[in-house]
């Protein structure tokens, strides 16, 4: 009760025609900035970060964490269009909304996107209102080990669930390679770099995801380009779904929301890694998870509401230990402190206006995201009724741009063109790039993490069983590698009856 009164007092602040106009103003900038391949919410909160030092404290988070959920609704917008993914965390969207696309279900793909970020969004600020404090306790538990076997559980999980595992075990290998190349964090040493000095930061593996999946759309478009083989659809009908597709997607929403919303809390998890995780567990537990890949409308529902749940989540460590949940909240939480106010457990008792009017906004803004984002998906499908021959190179300049907006290093060219014919020759060659990307992103933090726990405990292995949440991940672990295998049999029992 306490909790649901403090809301109420949130919407008094919320709701002022002032703080709606920040948090519209935010969500619209945030839907934008999340459809431009590269730059993602956390760029986006970066760019808008001067202006928010003139404004108070309250808009200023208001409209930030509108640019942040925003970007979650834009992201996939392009992943389901053009194959490209705004920002890391709308990759899983792409693997089925893009498919869609090419079938004439474009209207279906955006809609069951924006449904299931509203519901994703909507279910993560209610589990924000009431579990915030426990949630973060909780989080508090993982360890070095902890987070270390989490990250094995994800990429044995990704892996297993391609329909060709050891390929998947091989693209899994391959990116958790591509995550060693730099400077060693521990010991400095350079790692993989052939002395070149611009691969001593590392790769980013944004620059990783817009090679593979947007420059290599474009690779493939000009083997047809010209013979007009690639099916474009030229009229679209009303932006929504139909009974039969809200039945297939509603269990994928309201399962992934929580998975999402844990995993954001996570500190270092972030959005990518729920969009993925809750992508494989639909899969596995789709009754026709052979149609994932080929225009499964679950495949966009799942990992578009735990998107947004985890963009949810992750503003709990930040609110609440000072601690980013995410790369946007760890730009945010700089914000904070510029303005002068400390994040931490005191901040709800101290800053309590501000706090529960931040949360009332982002009810508030994930409502008026969802009027938003339907109206204006007619508008965005008509990008598919302009020629392949104009819109690949617009695509093509967004790489770049998308490229040379992470870091502003004209040396992520190359590496975005060797990438981008790397994924083009594999994909080729049928080996699936979801473990390689998944292993690109968490590769350097389950590396540090593994050696953090192996150091601290004095090169102990054990450290890897001695918590029952190391054993709970261990068993997880476990149990996907044996499902195809269990799957299997079950079905072979009940077709032999």
């Amino acid at each position: 009760m306490e909790s649901l009164q403090l809301l109420f007092h949130g919407f008094g602040t919320a709701l002022q025609p002032m703080n709606l106009f920040w948090v519209t103003l935010g969500g619209v900038l945030g839907t934008i900035v999340g459809m431009l391949p590269g730059l993602g919410p956390a760029a986006g909160v970066a760019i808008l970060l001067p202006l928010t030092f003139s404004m108070g404290s309250i808009p200023a988070l208001i409209t930030m964490a509108g640019v942040y959920y925003g970007a979650m609704y834009g992201g996939s917008r392009s992943s389901i269009l053009i194959n490209t993914p705004g920002d890391g965390a709308a990759i899983a969207a792409m693997w089925d909304g893009y498919p869609m696309t090419q079938k004439g279900k474009a209207e279906a793909a955006l809609a069951i996107s924006a449904i299931a970020s509203f519901f994703g969004g909507l279910i993560a600020i209610i589990f924000m209102v009431f579990l915030t404090l426990p949630i973060a306790k909780f989080a508090l538990k993982f360890g070095s080990a902890e987070y270390f076997l989490l990250f094995v559980f994800a990429l044995t999980a990704t892996a297993v669930a391609e329909k060709q595992r050891l390929k998947g075990f091989i693209m899994m290998i391959l990116g958790l390679m591509i995550s060693t190349v730099g400077l060693d964090p521990q010991s400095g040493v350079q790692r993989f770099t052939f002395n070149i000095l611009s691969l001593q930061g590392g790769i980013d593996f944004i620059v990783v995801i817009i090679a593979i999946y947007a420059f290599g759309e474009v690779l493939r478009s000009f083997e047809n380009i010209g013979e007009g083989k690639k099916q474009v659809q030229k009229k679209f009908g009303r932006i929504w779904i139909s009974k039969k597709e809200w039945k297939l997607s509603r269990g994928a929403i309201f399962r992934s929301a929580p998975l999402g919303f844990i995993v954001g809390v996570l500190p270092g998890a972030g959005g990518t890694v729920a969009s993925i995780m809750a992508y494989n567990t639909q899969k596995s537990l789709s009754k026709q998870p052979e149609e994932f890949g080929k225009g499964a409308i679950d495949g966009v529902a799942a990992p578009e509401s735990a998107n947004n749940a985890a963009s949810v989540g992750a503003m709990i460590p930040m609110l609440t230990l000072g601690v980013p949940g995410s790369g946007t909240t760890a730009v945010m939480l700089g914000a904070l402190t510029i303005l002068g106010l400390q994040p931490g457990p005191l901040l709800f008792q101290n800053q309590s206006t501000l706090v529960w009017g931040v949360i009332a906004s982002m009810l508030v803004g994930n409502v008026i995201l969802a009027f938003v984002n339907i109206p204006l998906a007619g508008v965005l499908v008509r990008v598919l009724a302009v020629p392949p021959k104009i819109l690949y190179p617009i695509v093509l300049a967004f790489t770049f741009l998308g490229t040379y907006a992470i870091s502003s290093v004209t040396a992520d060219f190359y590496l975005l063109l060797l990438f981008g014919v790397i994924g083009f020759l594999l994909s080729r060659a049928k080996f699936p790039m979801t473990p390689l990307v998944l292993a690109c992103i968490v590769g350097t933090g389950m590396e540090q993490y593994f050696r953090r726990a192996y150091k601290l405990h004095d090169g102990d292995l054990t450290i890897f069983i001695k918590t029952p949440l190391c054993w709970i991940f261990i068993i997880l672990t476990v149990f996907v590698v044996f499902l195809p295998m269990i799957k299997s049999k079950i079905k072979a029992i009940r077709e032999s009856k």
